[in-house]
């Protein structure tokens, strides 16, 4: 599958109309096809992520959702998601996609840090932030994902100084890109593309983040 039908964008919005056992349960034939199309889509995406960086595997999001520590109750999630991992323990980070009508978009990045990679990050952007402030200026970088997003705090971590000159990126708690797409992008011939296009705009971020996060200050490998 090299794109997305538009009877699956119609199936997910029915979906979030009736987001209810008993309807599912009726359509469960019209999701089963959805899904092994959607799924079609994401291994095209997978082997052609594969001729450019190493992949490990794709994970397909499970459409029910966990609703025991949630307010919102509805059993299923309108949208089809998918994550590529990167292989080995030198290449971190990975590739997201989710196709939900009206709200599509891709990822990538560190969502939830650990405070031993957090802090790395941070040393590093308090010793030279000169790369990675490179990386999200280039023109396609910028032209896919607009700027590094995620949580930051509001001054300063503890132990860092407010008025360092990269406290900008020092602030952040996750480090995210993301590119949205409108319902008629998603079901253009072009999307695959569009989507392989943006994959490899993060791939210099997410290489020179696993650099870092397998690395020391001094460059030496934390790596086996």
């Amino acid at each position: 599958m090299t794109s997305i039908s538009t009877t699956t964008l119609d199936f997910l919005k029915l979906l979030k109309a009736n987001n209810n056992r008993e309807w599912f349960n009726e359509h469960k034939a019209e999701f089963v096809a959805e899904q092994k199309k959607v799924k079609g889509f994401y291994n095209s995406i997978m082997e052609q992520l594969k001729t450019h960086d190493l992949i490990e595997n794709v994970k397909i999001f499970r459409i029910y959702r966990d609703v025991r520590f949630s307010h919102d109750k509805t059993p299923f999630k309108p949208h089809f998601a998918g994550h590529f991992t990167r292989a080995t323990n030198k290449l971190r980070g990975g590739y997201y996609l989710r196709i939900r009508p009206g709200e599509s978009f891709m990822a990538g990045g560190f969502w939830e840090p650990n405070k031993e990679d957090l802090l790395r990050i941070r040393k590093e952007f308090e010793t030279d932030a000169s790369e990675i402030r490179a990386i999200v200026n280039a023109p396609d970088f910028k032209k896919c994902f607009g700027k590094l997003q995620g949580n930051a705090v509001k001054s300063a971590p503890r132990g860092f100084d407010k008025n360092h000159p990269n406290i900008d990126l020092i602030r952040f708690k996750q480090f995210i890109v993301t590119r949205e797409f409108t319902d008629e992008e998603v079901l253009s011939p072009n999307f695959l593309t569009e989507v392989m296009d943006s994959f490899l705009a993060m791939r210099p971020y997410l290489d020179y983040m696993s650099e870092v996060l397998t690395t020391n200050l001094n460059g030496e490998s934390l790596a086996d």
